[in-house]
């Protein structure tokens, strides 16, 4: 095979050491040199000098957890980094170490056979940290939420059952007097603010249950620990506010998309970045999103068409505001929905809209451009014969005769 990389390195990155075995071809000569390296900073910078020292002019890593991090940020600039999907790259069974790694590695990167995987630039991957961590805390709020209901009910106060959000600020007064020591239902009444789903008596009702220590202790704990998140949350978004700002043009554009808000668009500006010449086309960003069947076929038997694993931050993002395009009238991405639904179910159907939502995005993001929405009829213009045949098929389903002619 044809080496495109004579002189090149593969590493095989653990916790405490990365093992590092350099692959010298001098025509059909190949010498090789391993040596394994700590991971401390000190001893990266010995390795980047190793590197150096050799001339390699390409490096291959495994992505392995986040041990890869380090190493990336030491070398970036130095040499040309490639980072591997571990899944793509695996050894032949029997012959497992870290040097035969490294070295597999190695004659891998030389012969050009390494998928290089997306890595974004420094100030992308800040951004990405933040969206991230910001959706873990929610999904935190949202787990104690559920912890502090479990406890209500068990003091048989139903409060979800009269209140439309537990901490909306009725909820949150009530839920600090119940703490307190207060128990007269038509007092926890009166601390409702603006309407209520639920009429005054039924509230009362609601309020009126077997409330003991052990409870005001777990509902202040809960409370406790979703207003410290929600302050955690509020500093986060904070800092993402100054992070944005260097990309504050390419999210307004995101945000022309139909159902697309600013949480949304942060999302996806942190996890494809603004710079899309690194897919060679939008089938190729879809197919890392995992929003595109996979192909798997065999002895001319298609088998399964599942949709691949991709970005899940990205991808769920997409799936939950593509429920709501979905939903919003008079726009392509709701006809879309529709049109497919009745073909091919809800979930395929979903999983299209997002798809779409990510093309947009991408050619937003590419051509500087804002969104243009194809319009809700798109498909009936698009092909009107087909739509006719379509509803004469319906009418005569229905055993009516339906006779066509051209209107004068």
């Amino acid at each position: 095979m044809e080496v495109l990389y004579p002189r090149c390195a593969g590493l095989d990155v653990h916790q405490q050491t990365v093992v590092a075995c350099v692959r010298l071809a001098d025509g059909a000569k190949v010498e090789t040199h391993v040596r394994t390296f700590g991971s401390t900073t000190a001893e990266l910078l010995a390795l980047s000098d190793w590197l150096a020292e050799h001339r390699c002019t390409h490096v291959a890593m495994e992505s392995t957890g986040v041990y890869w991090k380090p190493v990336w940020h030491v070398l970036e600039g130095q040499v040309t980094l490639i980072l591997a999907n571990a899944m793509q790259i695996r050894n032949v069974p029997g012959r497992k170490s870290d040097t035969n790694d490294a070295a597999w590695i190695a004659d891998l990167l030389a012969h050009g056979l390494i998928r290089t995987s997306f890595v974004p630039p420094s100030p992308i991957q800040e951004l990405r940290d933040l969206t991230r961590t910001r959706k873990q805390l929610v999904r935190e709020v949202s787990q104690h939420t559920l912890r502090l209901q479990k406890v209500l009910e068990d003091a048989n106060l139903k409060l979800t059952s009269v209140l439309s959000d537990v901490l909306g600020l009725s909820g949150r007064a009530m839920l600090t007097a119940i703490i307190a020591g207060e128990t007269d239902p038509e007092r926890l009444a009166d601390l409702s603010q603006g309407r209520l789903k639920a009429s005054r008596p039924a509230v009362i009702a609601a309020l009126r249950g077997s409330v003991t220590p052990h409870h005001r202790f777990l509902l202040r704990l809960h409370l406790t620990h979703i207003q410290t998140l929600e302050a955690v949350i509020r500093d986060v978004e904070s800092h993402l506010g100054d992070a944005l700002w260097p990309f504050r043009a390419a999210i307004d554009r995101l945000l022309t998309i139909p159902a697309v808000g600013e949480t949304v668009a942060r999302v996806i500006v942190a996890e494809i970045g603004v710079d899309m010449t690194r897919f060679p086309t939008v089938g190729h960003l879809i197919s890392w999103a995992g929003l595109c069947p996979r192909l798997h076929e065999s002895a001319g038997k298609r088998h399964s068409t599942r949709t691949r694993a991709g970005n899940a931050w990205l991808k769920t993002t997409l799936v939950q505001v593509a429920w709501v395009a979905a939903r919003t009238r008079n726009t392509y991405l709701r006809a879309q929905f529709l049109r497919l639904k009745s073909r091919r179910g809800p979930k395929k159907a979903i999983l299209a809209v997002a798809a779409s939502i990510l093309t947009a995005a991408y050619y937003i993001l590419k051509n500087e451009v804002p969104y243009q929405d194809l319009g809700a009829d798109h498909f009936d213009r698009r092909d009107k014969a087909q739509l006719a045949k379509r509803l004469v098929r319906r009418l005569e389903e229905l055993g009516l005769a339906v006779e066509i002619r051209p209107a004068a």
